[in-house]
């Protein structure tokens, strides 16, 4: 019995090393769905979440880079137009000749010309400028959580008649310039709200991601918390078993010499 007694207790010593052994290498204290069932599914449940998260933020990011590649579009759109009212109103000056006028006008047209190519620029083959996403009329719609909710951002169109109206000017006569001269008036108008609303939208994508990238931190500790394993307290599990084993190694070696004891009383 005394032999028994020592096998059931090292088998139990040997099976709580095995367990702290197999924590301690695989960095989870969840090393079979028995060890703690109701943990694992919270686990499961937070890493689907944890992945949600992270896919929404990356598309986040590049919602962002789409709008920054926008305004930087934009930025010398609203450089072109500039030159485009500079020449519009030298070329209302009534000592200048046919000829010089043509000259500003060639120049004039090259910047439109300029204007109207950009207007179909794309990012990663989706159009930048058109004021339509792939499906809708409207800018694209962000997926922003990992519950699959939307931001629609604010469209921007390069051919819309603002800017047509000032692409189509021709300033190689003085009324052409005064007529063109309002028209360019009126694209930089329109620029101005279209680069305040990208600069609106990056700014709401920004506070998103900031958001999400809180959440998936929150997310990782919470299933940090219920997987990881506690290295300290398992070390400490592990030399406590260790010495258990030891021990009861060597005291079922001694239980199973006592019978020849009994023997010796027989001979």
């Amino acid at each position: 019995m005394a032999a028994i007694t020592s096998a059931s207790n090292l088998d139990k010593s040997t099976s709580e090393l095995n367990n702290a052994l197999a924590e301690l290498s695989s960095g989870s204290k969840i090393v079979s769905p028995a060890d703690d069932p109701a943990d694992l599914a919270e686990s499961i449940g937070l890493n689907a979440q944890i992945g949600q998260t992270n896919a929404a933020n990356s598309n986040i990011s590049n919602a962002i880079s789409f709008s920054q590649t926008q305004d930087g579009y934009l930025q010398q759109v609203g450089s072109a137009l500039d030159q485009m009212s500079t020449l519009a109103v030298e070329a209302q000056d009534p000592t200048k000749s046919s000829a010089q006028l043509s000259d500003y006008n060639q120049e004039y047209q090259a910047l439109a010309n300029y204007i109207t190519s950009t207007a179909g620029s794309t990012y990663n083959g989706i159009s930048l400028f058109s004021g339509t996403d792939n499906s809708t009329t409207g800018g694209l719609a962000i997926t922003i959580d990992g519950n699959g909710d939307t931001f629609t951002m604010t469209a921007v169109n390069l051919t819309a008649a603002a800017y047509t109206g000032a692409t189509s000017g021709n300033i190689s006569t003085s009324t052409g310039a005064a007529a063109a001269l309002t028209s360019v008036a009126s694209a930089i108008t329109a620029l101005a709200t279209d680069r305040a609303n990208v600069g609106a939208n990056e700014e709401r994508l920004n506070y998103t991601s900031d958001e999400l990238g809180v959440l998936s931190d929150n997310l990782t500790a919470a299933n940090s918390n219920l997987t990881d394993v506690d290295v300290a307290t398992e070390s400490t599990k592990y030399a406590q078993y260790q010495i258990l084993v030891q021990s009861g190694t060597a005291m079922l070696a001694q239980a199973n010499q006592n019978p020849q004891s009994i023997l010796k009383l027989l001979s």
